[in-house]
């Protein structure tokens, strides 16, 4: 029996239940036993609604722990490996992953839709039922099974809360910078947004070689993280006008790339504006799905000749970035343990949602 966090509607707090029983690894799949868990602004999207899932569901999918046993045909990772879970498993065959878009892979997108595995069913039951596994990965969960192109293996010595972070919140929101983004040396960058993933985008670009970065937020505590993180201009956006504060810097001209990482449709409009004519606007936060822009073509878009670029998963092939960040984090120039607000235990994990609401917080890591 396993113990494991448990959506069961939406708005109700999670159950934490330790009835959980965890099937043996199929075919292509690997069982972890949780090191640790982020609790991500994705796993709120679930329990608020503002993404669907299949409930009863095991929420959580930025987590790393210890390979315990691998299914038939597995070479890639044995048992007592550490891993970092990618909840957007690359099968490296697909047309997509072909192309260098694993973060498209067509076999994940299956299992994202499905609440289950890469064949669409579960490994995990409870009351006598099935449960989902959010992003075929259930990391709130003290062990769970997922596919094995899903296992990134780090090295034995990574913090297991670090290498837990890398698995969503690091890759999203470097990657948005050093890889959906075209960012120069010099540049000057606009971020609307500091929570988990924005601290993140912010210290790509940093490291992309970002001259000037401003970050835009409402929340004093997130501006002042930003500026650990590698800001140089900070903008409260419950003070001043965000577009016409970055237009003041910029001698009136615009931000070279600008990031939104809320997903709300003010935002994003405004975080499109503030890019400079043949700059480039990368959406980064996950929106409701009634969320709509309505733009003028001519004279915002084409006659400025502006570049719009979703951000999924920051556009990563996870068996090279994630061995890029962990070297970079250990040449002291990616901040991760700076991003760990507080350590909790998995029974914590409904106040860990309540202090992410009052954005007070970076990130709060479950701890098995």
């Amino acid at each position: 029996m396993a113990k494991a966090a448990v959506m069961t509607g939406i708005d109700q707090p999670l159950e934490i239940r330790d009835d959980v029983e965890v099937e043996s690894p199929r075919a292509g799949e690997v069982k972890v036993r949780m090191g640790a868990s982020g609790v991500c602004h994705s796993d709120l999207s679930m329990v608020n609604g503002t993404m669907m899932a299949a409930t009863p569901i095991v929420l959580g999918h930025e987590g790393a722990g210890v390979v315990e046993e691998v299914g038939e045909g597995v070479t890639s990772v044995k048992p007592g490996d550490h891993v970092v879970i990618s909840w957007v498993p690359q099968c490296g065959e697909c047309f997509f992953c072909q192309r260098d878009q694993g973060y498209l892979c067509e076999q994940a997108n299956a299992a994202l839709a499905s609440g289950g595995l890469l064949d669409g069913t579960t490994r995990m039951t409870s009351k006598g039922g099935p449960l989902s596994q959010m992003a075929a990965s259930g990391t709130f969960s003290e062990v769970t099974i997922i596919p094995a192109i899903g296992a990134v293996k780090v090295p034995d010595d990574l913090d297991m809360k670090v290498a837990a972070l890398i698995g969503c919140g690091v890759l999203t929101g470097t990657g948005a910078a050093l890889n959906t983004a075209t960012i120069r040396p010099g540049d000057t960058v606009a971020v609307v947004g500091c929570g988990g993933v924005g601290l993140n985008v912010i210290q790509g670009a940093r490291i992309a070689g970002a001259t000037e970065i401003i970050a835009i937020d409402m929340n004093e505590t997130k501006l002042a993280l930003a500026k650990e993180f590698g800001a140089t201009q900070l903008v409260n956006a419950g003070e001043t006008n965000p577009v016409s504060r970055v237009m003041e810097l910029t001698q009136q001209r615009g931000a070279d790339v600008s990031f939104e990482v809320i997903g709300l449709g003010e935002t994003i409009e405004q975080t499109i504006t503030m890019t400079r004519r043949g700059g480039e606007a990368i959406l980064v936060g996950v929106p409701r799905m009634d969320v709509m822009l309505t733009l003028p073509a001519f004279f915002g878009v084409v006659l400025q000749g502006k570049s719009i670029k979703g951000c999924w998963y920051g556009s990563s092939n996870v068996q090279k970035d994630v061995p890029k960040l962990v070297d970079l984090y250990k040449k002291g120039e990616l901040k991760l343990d700076e991003l760990i607000s507080r350590e909790i235990k998995l029974e914590d994990v409904n106040e860990a949602f309540d202090a992410m609401k009052t954005g007070e917080i970076a990130r709060s890591v479950i701890t098995y």
